[in-house]
This record gives C-alpha cells, structure tokens and sequence, in this order.
C-alpha cells in the first residue's frame, strides 16, 4: 500500500510532517496530564493534612484542564489533517484509476472484466482511504505513546511493570491468533465483492431477457448464492472480530486487578503512595491501548494491501495498444487500406480472419458482408484501433494506424457501434458527443440521420431527457440518433457496424441518400447484414470462414461469388436481383 504514497504531493507531504509534530505534542500532553494526576491526588491529601491550601488543587486542577484541552486540539487537528490528506490521496487513484482505464484497450478491460474494475475503482479506494486515515493518526502516535509510557513505567514500580508487561503480551498473543485466522477471508471478500457486483450487473442490464424466459428464480439463484457465499465470509469475519473487544476489556479489566492488588501490597510495605498508584494505572492503561491501535492497525492494514494490489495491478497494467513518440505525417486524405492483415484474439488457437487486403479511396463506400462469425465486426473495429492487427498493417490517410495518435485517428473517424450506446443527458448532447457541433449542426447532423421528425414529437425536443443506456427510446431511435452523433463529429471516415438492422427498409434508404447527398466526400465502411444496405456500394468484400471470397460491385459479385449470391438469393428474389 505505501508505494500508492509516491502520488502524494508537496502539500500532502507537509501536511504529513504537521501531523507527526502535532501527534508527538499530543503525546506530550497526556504524559503531563497523567503526571498531574498525580500532582492532583497529592495537593488533595496535602489539603487534608493541614499542610497545602485549596489554591493548590486549583492551580495543579487548572494544569491538568490545560494539558486535556491541548492533547484534545492536537488530537482534533491531526484527525482533520489525515482526513484531508487521505481524501486526496483517494481522489487522485480515482481519478488515475478510471483515466488508465479510459486507456484500456478491449482486451485489457476483458482481462479484469468490468465489474472488478468498478469494485477496484469504488469499494477497494475506500478500503485504502479508511486504512490511511488509521496509518496516519496511529503510526506514529501508538509507538510513541506505548515508548515513553513504558520508560515511566519503569521507574515506578518493577512488580507492576512486570504486570503490565504480562497483560501486553497476552493481549499480543490472542489478537495475533485472532488477525491470522480473518486474514484469508479479507482477501476472499475482495474477490467475492467483484462476482457480487457482475451478477448484479449482469442481472440488471439483462433484465428484459430475464423477464421475457420468466427466469427470474434462475437469476435469483444464482445471486443467492454468490450472496451467501458473500454474507457467510463477511459473518465470519465479523464474528472473530468481535472477539477482540472482550479480549481487550478482559485483559483490561484483569490488569486493572492486578495493579490494585500489588498496589495494595506494596503501600502496605511502605515502597510506594497511592497517588503512584493512581498514576500507574493511566500509564498501564496508556500502554495497553497503543499496543491495542498497532494491532488494529495491522488487522485492517492487510485488508487495505489486498486493495492496494489490485489498484496497482491496474495502474501498473502495459497497454496493448499504445502512441507512438511521435506522429507520421499522412500523405492521403480519407483513405482505408488493409495490407495481408490478420487477427487473433489473445489465447486463441485459430485466426478470426487471414490474409485481408483492400484499399478504400476518398469518397468511396465499401462494404463487408458475410455469415454470423466471419469476421466483420472484427476486422471494422481494427480501424479505430481498437484492437492492433495480428499481422499485416492497417493503415489510414496513407499512415499506420500504430504511427498516429489514438485521437488523431478518432478524429478522423464517426463511428456507428452494432450496439447502440446512448449516455445520460439530453437528445442534443448525445448528438454533440464529441464536442465539435453548435446548435444548428446537431439539427442538420438530426436531419441526415432521419432523426428530426421523432425529436421534435418528444416533449423538450432536442433538449428532451435520455435516460442511462437510452432506456426510453426504441432501437430504431437509438440507431437514428447514433448516426447523427457520428455525422455531427464531421469525419473522414465513417464506420457503421450493422448499424441499419433497426431501421425498416424505407428510412435505411433515406439515411443512406442522405449520407451520400451531404457527405460525399467521406469515406463509409459498412459492415451489413441486409443486401439492400449495401447493393449501391461502390466495393463489397464477401467473408466466409474468415477469408475473403469475394470483392466487387453487386452487379459482379452476383456473378463471380457463390456465396454473395446465395446470401442474396436467402434476402430477395432473382426478379428483384435481375437474374
């Protein structure tokens, strides 16, 4: 956990030093204070003997209230300090943790899935957060306490000494046996937190499906038992952690005796006074308490470190897909070109596809078709770099795409997913995704994509609510408004990747008039289930079984490509192909 320290800053680092200065001041003072316990104790009996005054258990009564109100400030102080200090601390792996995770590619967030990252991003930070508050306050303020009370220990009493010796020792020992028992299940508890949160996930965003199979019980199943599994880790921690509190009052409570006792015996010898006693018993009592805190410490420190890895695994994790030093300058404009290209996916034993070649131009439309797992999503998402070719290079504007800046090749690029993906906020301000769109090209970008009509029937129009996921509003719409938020992004390139399945066969021919009217001078790549969708293209590519079988217009394809004609044929009728 402490190599999470290096991202504190200047001010963190001050802040630090101020609280092991207040601490040891703290310190100081209960020192005094229990001193004065004594000092009281003796002005009382002076009074009693006839041989002090009242003045005298006011001033020592006034010193004590003095040394209690400035252990209490500096306690205030260097409480509120490491709060500050550990809420930055936490803030800042926030905000690296979800930046780094920003910079995954795919296959990064597949390795950790996307419910461990929420967990590590959320419920791990507060584990280091509560253990940093503890580690600041305790680290230097138990050992400091537990050495100089000891010292005065030492020269009271070596019997009671000797006592309190035993009842730290025994204290060490249970709460030792105690810590090695619940550190496993700490550790558990973080991985069960994560399966927790996928099944819910996984539940929640699938809730349709579930509702429609009538598997409610099955899903309820199955949350059950990562539940229990959950709840019976997290009783049994809880169980053998409640232990130590009456471990610590029993041993307590035994020393208390025990000092009383030797106390009692020693007074009756003469060897000490009962104000020594009294003082003793602070000290003791000081003693057993810091020992306790280091040993709390070091339970929830554990805890704590099993967080601090897995942030670091994240924060430490090389990506797949990094810029490079410096750009190279494109030589082209609007253009797409696979070289040989070929992709596995890690751990894989068979390529998705082998040996693609094909170059789009300026302008040009090409579009890829082919059976259920023949690659062309795949070989789509390798353009916006979201996954590096196997072999072969990918290259756009004349450049390889691992020669230009991740945002350099996202600028050039609006991209359509398969699925449609719609963000909290308003109509407009998905449309305006990227940033770059006023007012009035979010309506025209609205208007290309056949979008304005539904937009302006909603309540607020353009400004009408979306909900997470774009929950309120049909597939069609979603796709609609996904194209306008990709035209709006004034691209080179436009990627849709079967993004006019939920539009009917009437408004996927407006959207693609449109798109050809408007922007013309952009370079589309289609990936398509529907022949309608592509059969005006300028270049289709036919992939089967992950290689390419076929290239050229419908017109030639329908006649050099079996499979693209027996696609065709299962969509239309010879008559409407003209066979």
């Amino acid at each position: 956990m402490f190599k999470l320290y290096k991202n504190l800053k200047l001010l963190d680092w001050l802040l630090v030093a101020l609280i092991v200065g207040i601490t040891v001041a703290q310190v100081y003072f209960t020192m005094e204070l229990t001193d004065q316990i004594s000092a009281i104790i003796g002005a009382i009996q002076s009074v009693e003997l006839g041989t002090g005054t009242t003045a005298d258990i006011w001033r020592e009564g006034g010193l004590m209230l003095a040394f209690a109100v400035c252990s209490s400030l500096c306690q205030v102080v260097s409480g509120i300090a490491a709060s500050f200090v550990a809420s930055r601390l936490s803030a800042m792996l926030r905000g690296k943790v979800y930046s780094k995770v920003e910079s995954f590619s795919i296959a990064e967030i597949n390795k950790f899935s996307t419910a461990s990252l929420i967990t590590r991003t959320t419920n791990d930070i507060q584990q280091i957060h509560m253990a940093n508050i503890l580690v600041l306050r305790m680290l230097v303020y138990a050992p400091v306490m537990a050495i100089w009370a000891i010292c005065k220990i030492n020269d009271s009493s070596a019997e009671l000494t000797t006592a309190t010796a035993v009842a730290v020792v025994v204290l060490v020992v249970l709460i030792i046996a105690i810590m090695l028992t619940v550190l496993p299940k700490f550790k558990l508890m973080q991985k069960l937190t994560d399966r927790l949160n996928g099944v819910t996930r996984e539940n929640l965003t699938g809730i349709r499906v579930v509702r429609a199979y009538n598997a409610e019980d099955y899903q309820e199943d199955k949350f059950n038992k990562v539940n229990g599994d959950f709840t019976k880790t997290q009783l049994f921690t809880g169980r053998v952690t409640a232990l130590m509190s009456p471990v610590m009052m029993l041993v307590m409570n035994g020393l208390t005796l025990a000092i009383y006792w030797i106390g009692a015996s020693l007074m009756n010898a003469g060897e000490i006074q009962y104000q020594t006693i009294v003082s003793f018993m602070t000290l003791a009592s000081q003693v057993v308490m810091a020992f306790l805190m280091l040993l709390m410490m070091f339970i929830l420190l554990p805890r704590a470190q099993v967080a601090a890895k897995r942030i670091n695994e994240v924060l430490e994790t090389p990506l797949s897909i990094a810029d490079p030093e410096e750009e190279q300058p494109v030589t082209e404009k609007g253009t797409v070109e696979f070289r040989d290209v070929s992709f596995r996916y890690p751990d894989a034993e068979a390529a998705v596809f082998e040996h693609i070649s094909f170059k789009a131009e300026k302008g040009q439309t090409v579009a890829f078709i082919g059976s259920t797992g023949s690659g062309k999503s795949t070989l789509i998402n390798l353009v916006p770099r979201f996954y590096d070719a196997t072999e072969g290079e990918v290259l756009i504007d004349g450049v390889n795409v691992k020669n230009l800046k991740q945002s350099t090749i996202h600028d050039k690029i609006g991209y359509v997913p398969q699925k449609s993906v719609l963000f909290t906020g308003t109509v407009a301000d998905n449309i305006n995704f990227g940033g770059k769109a006023n007012r009035e090209e979010v309506i025209e970008a609205a208007k290309i994509a056949e979008a304005d009509g539904f937009i302006n029937e909603m309540e607020e129009g353009y400004d009408s609510p979306i909900a997470q996921g774009g929950k309120n509003v049909s597939g069609g719409q979603k796709q609609r408004i996904s194209i306008a938020r990709a035209v709006a992004a004034k691209p080179e390139i436009m990627i849709f990747d079967d993004s006019f399945s939920a539009l009917d066969y009437k408004t996927d021919k407006k959207v693609r008039q449109n798109l050809k009217d408007y922007l013309g001078e952009t370079t589309n790549l289609i990936v398509a289930q529907r022949i309608g969708t592509i059969m005006d293209a300028d270049k289709i590519i036919v992939l089967d079984k992950g290689k390419a079988v076929g290239e050229g217009t419908h017109a030639e394809l329908l006649k050099t490509c079996d499979v693209y004609r027996e696609i065709a044929l299962s969509q239309l009728s010879k008559e409407e192909l003209g066979l």
